[in-house]
This record gives C-alpha cells, structure tokens and sequence, in this order.
C-alpha cells in the first residue's frame, strides 16, 4: 500500500520505534497527559537459596533452642507457670519456649529481592528511563520453604523535555495512573521502592502447644483464652518489619503502605510468622499544585 494514502497518525506510529507497557489503558492515559512517555517493559529476577550448614552447627534444627544466637534484636523466652504441666501434660512437657527473629531468613530475603530490583534498575537505565513506573514484585517458595523467586516487572518512563539522566539511576514507584499524578500534585516525587521483610519463629512451649490443639485450661464449661505466645510473636513481626523501613526512609515517607502477614505451622504447636511491607519512598519537592485536566480525546458532540 502506497504510504501516501496511509492516515497521518498511522503513518506516524510506523515510522517511530516500537516498544512495550505494562500499564493498563487508564494508567497508559494518565501518565501520558503528565508527561512521562513509556519507553519499554522492564524486569528484574533472582533466585534465592538459604540455609544453615555443617554438622555440629547449633543452628541446624530449627528446634534447637540454641537458634536464638543466630536472632537479632527480638526474643522473649515464654516459662510454664507454676503448677501447670505436672500431672496434665506429663513429665516431659515443655517447660519453657520462646520467640526469636529468624535474622539469617530477613538477610537471604533481602539479598534476593535486592538483587531483582537492581537487575530491573539497570534494565532500565539501558534504555535512558527517568524512572520505573507501576512496579509489581512477586515473591513465591520453590521446591522447599528454603528456595524464594524474585521476580519483579514494570514500566520505564523518560519525561518529556527532560534531559537524559546520566550517572543518576532512574527513581522507582508502585504507583501509575492517577495514584501517581495525584501524588505528584500533593508536591511529592517517588524515589524508590521501600520494602522489608520480618520472620518470627514461634517455638512453643507447654502452654501454647496445649492451646493450639484446639484445648483451654477451662474445666466445666466453654472457656474462651488468649494464646499469648503467638499474639506476641505477630505483634512483634509487624514492628520488626516496619523498623526495616523506617531504615530505608531517611527522612522520606512512605506512600501507599501495604503490609502483608502469613505464616504455616510446624509441629506441636510451632510455628513460623513471616510479613512483608511494601510501599513507594516518596520526597516533597514543592508545594500543593493542581495538575492541569486532560484534554478528551473522545465528545460526544
């Protein structure tokens, strides 16, 4: 077909260069009428394996009391009070337990989802992006509880009538659409992403394992009782993870939080508590200014 009787704008979109998104056509509309223009889909991705080796290492068995060492900051020891126990659960009941930060797990997670997100930086300073727009990370477990994917995608973005950025990497955000351009009117501007990472472990003792077999301590009748142990151990991964963040931040906010906690039991009333908390580092760079209304593309009249 001769290019003479093509339209204008097809003409146009033939002749410049081709490249790809991951935004959704509001979010695509929105970030285009700010003045980012998406330049290509970029993606980061690790793998990640950990674990404690060698015989004799007191951290082997999870159930090892000894694996406290290994924690950082958090631990609370939980004792039998005095007169339970003897005569209900046995002789060998457990006398003590206790919670402790699985320091060596946080580190690993860290590492991975560090190392994904700098492959996803660099991938987009290739292509001379501004910055990465609508980030979505995934985290999952593979083949056993030891093995973590990190994948993360998002859309890189250059500013219309900005310079090309050298030496600087491009900021990063969760954020796209209208989230980012209400953000941007409020006077705020994303600088990176802002995530941690917290794992508890619970090893129960006598009481909480008696608990969370679903038995109480209440004899003629319905009782109702708290499990202290494993109130605290999730109290505690939910601030753990937030003092990670408030590390990342300096003096910068953290915009769009999103906290996650999950966790799976092991046996006899043991358990571990994991939480990530995710969200976008943002920075003030002026005052309140209304972000002008786009233009419609489509009337009615």
């Amino acid at each position: 077909m001769d290019e003479d009787v093509l339209p204008e704008a097809a003409q146009r979109r033939l002749g410049s260069g081709a490249w790809s998104s991951g935004l959704s056509t509001a979010d695509f509309a929105a970030c285009v009428a700010m003045g980012l223009e998406p330049v290509g889909l970029v993606q980061g991705f690790c793998v990640m394996r950990w674990g404690w080796y060698g015989s004799g290492n007191p951290y082997m068995s999870p159930w090892s009391p000894y694996a406290s060492a290994g924690g950082r900051g958090y631990s609370e020891v939980f004792r039998c009070p005095h007169g339970y126990g003897m005569g209900m659960t046995g002789g060998d009941h457990r006398s003590w337990g206790q919670n402790y930060e699985q320091s060596w797990v946080e580190d690993a997670w860290h590492q991975g989802f560090g190392s994904a997100y700098r492959r996803l930086v660099e991938e987009a300073a290739e292509v001379g992006a501004h910055g990465v727009i609508g980030v979505v990370d995934t985290a999952r477990h593979l083949t056993d509880m030891s093995v973590t994917e990190f994948h993360m995608v998002g859309t890189a973005v250059v500013v219309e009538g900005a310079e090309h950025p050298k030496g600087t990497p491009p900021w990063t955000t969760y954020l796209a659409g209208q989230r980012l351009a209400k953000l941007i009117e409020a006077g705020f501007m994303p600088v990176s992403l802002a995530v941690a990472m917290s794992s508890v472990r619970v090893w129960a003792y006598c009481m909480t394992d008696y608990l969370m077999e679903g038995r109480n301590f209440t004899w003629g009748g319905y009782g109702a009782q708290e499990v202290d142990q494993v109130i605290r151990a999730r109290m505690a991964v939910r601030q753990i993870a937030r003092k990670h963040v408030r590390d990342q931040l300096g003096g910068d906010s953290l915009h769009g939080a999103r906290m996650d906690t999950y966790g799976w039991s092991l046996a006899e009333g043991d358990e571990v508590v994991e939480c990530t908390l995710r969200g976008t580092r943002v920075r003030r760079f002026k005052g309140f200014d209304p972000v002008a209304p786009p233009t419609p593309t489509v009337r009615l009249t």
